[in-house]
């Protein structure tokens, strides 16, 4: 058996993780321009979903075309910004600025009946990772068109369950505003929301502490909007 001596072998290594690290920097740049189209046409379901208009990713571009018929920035006083891409904001980044220095996106919807939804995007903390989401809201910017939901590490069978219909559905109805001025935005609560109360929804069991999470990501999101919900309502 031959023997090789340190340097060559220290060399060799050397050499060999250069070329390693060159191979997958060169296997990672061919490859994000797919790994950027796959983001896009995701995010684009994501937002036709919550005006319930389903999708793949086969015709969520075009479907996304046909229904999404208007985007904006907002700032926190309700001003809408100029030149501004909202579908290009990235809300992870915004959320981690000051409140009065955020670009706040807004998409609207123009559906078959002819009426509109107005969507914005969610993000939060759930229990073992960021959440996220969508919700639409209808013309009077109080009353929830639809909603989806979404996780990166959420227990399954618990906390995972907000992706599911029958946790999203029930906020459809709901509305963020008592009387018509006062932001209340929606609880979720164990054991089970009141009959008829128009501000909540039920927890899911065993799912307390992500339940919560959505709960608060809903107030802290949807609330920087609140004075272009009340000047903008119709």
């Amino acid at each position: 058996m031959r023997n090789f001596s340190n340097t060559y072998i220290y060399t060799f290594s050397i050499v060999m993780v250069v070329i390693v690290a060159l191979l997958l920097s060169l296997a990672a740049m061919q490859l994000k321009p797919f790994q950027d189209k796959n983001i896009e046409v995701e995010k684009k379901q994501n937002i036709l979903a919550s005006v319930h208009i389903n999708s793949t990713p086969v015709d969520a571009v075009d479907l996304y075309s046909k229904y999404i018929t208007e985007s904006f920035v907002l700032n926190n006083k309700g001003e809408k910004l100029e030149g501004e891409d909202a579908f290009k904001i990235d809300l992870k980044t915004e959320i981690s600025k000051p409140a009065a220095q955020r670009s706040l996106p807004v998409f609207v919807g123009t559906l078959d009946n002819g009426s509109k939804a107005y969507i914005v995007p969610l993000r939060g903390k759930g229990l073992w990772g960021p959440i996220w989401g969508y919700v639409s809201l209808q013309p009077d910017l109080n009353t929830i068109y639809g909603t989806i939901f979404d996780h990166q590490g959420e227990t399954p069978g618990l906390g995972a369950e907000i992706t599911m219909d029958w946790f999203e559905k029930p906020f459809t109805g709901k509305t963020i505003f008592k009387d018509s001025t006062e932001f209340v935005s929606v609880k979720v609560l164990k054991g089970g929301a009141p009959e008829g109360d128009p501000h909540a929804v039920d927890a899911i069991s065993g799912g307390t502490i992500t339940s919560k999470a959505l709960e608060a990501m809903l107030d802290t999101c949807l609330v920087q909007y609140k004075t272009y919900f009340l000047n903008n309502r119709q």
